[in-house]
């Protein structure tokens, strides 16, 4: 429920980062690898192993990796085939830990995605959610 709150203050741009994520260097580091891996998933088009990476939540959510794969095509298309990417700020967002990653989608366009996190009771890091945010360029 928390993960499903900040990512609609997020997709709203109501929430404000409480502060950085103050995080070991390991958790760090797997958060990462968790989304590059994903990322590397969705670029193969491997459902099982990008739905994976999917927290228990979201996987209930979409009952099969055929379900998620098609959500992430349709909607997705920035960190589904993403020109280039580079990772951003880790947050505490309303108690959430959110992993920023800034994308170029496929048509060129930038994009910021913030990826909802969640620590797993066996240690492991899960993404519960994902929000795009359109960048736009600046004005002059």
């Amino acid at each position: 429920m928390r993960a499903a709150l900040a990512t609609l203050l997020l997709l709203a741009g109501a929430a404000q980062a409480d502060e950085v994520a103050n995080l070991p260097d390991g958790d760090k580091q797997a958060i990462e690898q968790v989304i590059t891996g994903r990322i590397d998933a969705f670029r193969g088009d491997d459902e099982q192993r990008a739905f994976g990476y999917a927290s228990p939540n979201i996987q209930f959510m979409f009952g099969n990796p055929e379900r998620f794969m098609e959500m992430v095509r349709e909607g997705y298309q920035p960190v589904y085939r993403p020109r280039s990417m580079v990772f951003g700020d880790l947050l505490v967002v309303d108690g959430s830990l959110v992993q920023e990653l800034a994308v170029i989608g496929p048509d060129g366009a930038p994009h910021l995605a913030r990826y909802v996190m969640e620590h797993e009771a066996d240690g492991t890091w899960r993404v519960d959610g994902c929000v795009l945010v359109q960048q736009l360029p600046p004005s002059g």
